[in-house]
């Protein structure tokens, strides 16, 4: 099929005569359309360098149409680097075949990398065929069929109400109003940092999260997605820590900040509260297994796993059922237990059946 846009001939080869006059005919209205072009020259490294610029512009987003975060893009940058090109930044992007990278991934695995790194680095590789496919650079994403290992779900700390009212009183003042709005409110460190008073309504009992700091970049950014922009409920145990914290700080600005501007260290308010809580004898928690404990305790006072999945900021109901599923009532025994109580009440004896 020739291209007359790129004044070069696009070639496939066929085992039957029918298949190769089938793909021409499809060939013909794909290039018609813009989209089928012959396959580039460029290396990895070119399509890598360029996408990387694009993105880190803005000018290259999600398939939501969103932009990419800082965070994101540190990651994805960092795994082309560190092994991505190394390994195919010399070959072509239409050379590379699912072979080539399930070996890459074969051997990525018996170096012993954990599965979470090894899925992380085809992460890059992902987006940047992703977006070949639609310029009609290369036909397929090798990406689609390759077998990567099974990431482990790791054990969550979560602590019990008792132990959670516990870890909020031994922390020095200051902390105390951060802290329990971790553990009842399940904001992530970003979002804590970045929170202001502003956000926070302590008459109507909500707090509303509308951006994230982060520390790397330095910088205030969006929410982690387009569900990470959310209100969630002050509960009563909450209000009480704000409206102390309040009282003895800054009104104005950031909640938890140094000061009114400036957003806390999370390793410095870890250190103190790690401190606290070993002098105690208690186990300390971390930010993000704070994070764990509110959506327990939501599960456990009998919140729906929708108004869960939004008051966490989850892009999708799915992650919240993946993540904390085997915390939901009426998981097991209790499900059984749920369904015989309702086939009682709407199923008749088999007395009254006549059996």
């Amino acid at each position: 099929m020739y291209s007359s846009r790129d004044g070069k001939k696009i070639r496939r080869s066929f085992k039957k005569l029918a298949e190769a006059k089938a793909w021409r005919h499809d060939a013909a209205v794909a290039v018609r359309k813009g989209l089928l072009r012959p396959p580039s020259r460029t290396t990895v490294d070119d399509v890598a360098g360029e996408w990387l610029s694009g993105a880190q512009a803005g000018t290259i987003r999600t398939r939501t149409g969103a932009g990419y975060k800082p965070s994101a893009l540190r990651g994805y940058e960092a795994a082309l680097r560190q092994r991505v090109l190394p390994e195919f930044g010399d070959r072509r992007l239409a050379d590379i075949q699912l072979l080539d990278l399930q070996d890459f991934v074969d051997r990525l695995v018996s170096e012993g990398l954990d599965a979470s790194t090894i899925r992380n680095t085809l992460m890059p590789l992902r987006v940047i065929f992703r977006r070949a496919v639609k310029r009609g650079e290369v036909a397929a994403s090798p990406t689609a069929g390759v077998e990567l290992p099974v990431v482990k779900g790791r054990r969550q700390r979560i602590a019990d109400p008792a132990e959670a009212a516990l870890l909020l009183v031994s922390l020095p003042k200051p902390d105390r109003a951060l802290w329990a709005t971790a553990l009842y409110a399940g904001l992530r460190r970003g979002e804590l940092q970045a929170l202001r008073w502003a956000d926070i309504n302590l008459a109507t009992g909500v707090l509303r999260v509308e951006r994230a700091w982060d520390e790397k970049a330095r910088a205030y950014v969006a929410p982690k997605s387009a569900a990470g922009a959310r209100n969630v409920p002050v509960a009563a145990a909450l209000r009480d820590y704000l409206d102390q914290h309040k009282l003895q700080s800054h009104p104005v600005g950031l909640a938890f900040g140094r000061d009114e501007e400036t957003p806390f260290v999370a390793s410095t308010i870890w250190r103190r509260a790690h401190g606290a809580w070993t002098e105690r004898g208690l186990r300390p928690i971390g930010l993000h297994e704070a994070r764990h404990t509110f959506a327990s305790l939501m599960i456990a006072a009998g919140v729906n796993a929708s108004a869960i999945s939004q008051y966490m900021g989850h892009s999708s109901i799915q992650i919240t059922l993946d993540r904390y599923g085997h915390l939901m009532p009426g998981h097991e025994g209790e499900a059984a237990s749920l369904l015989d109580q309702l086939l009682d009440r709407a199923v008749p004896s088999a007395e009254s059946l006549g059996v």
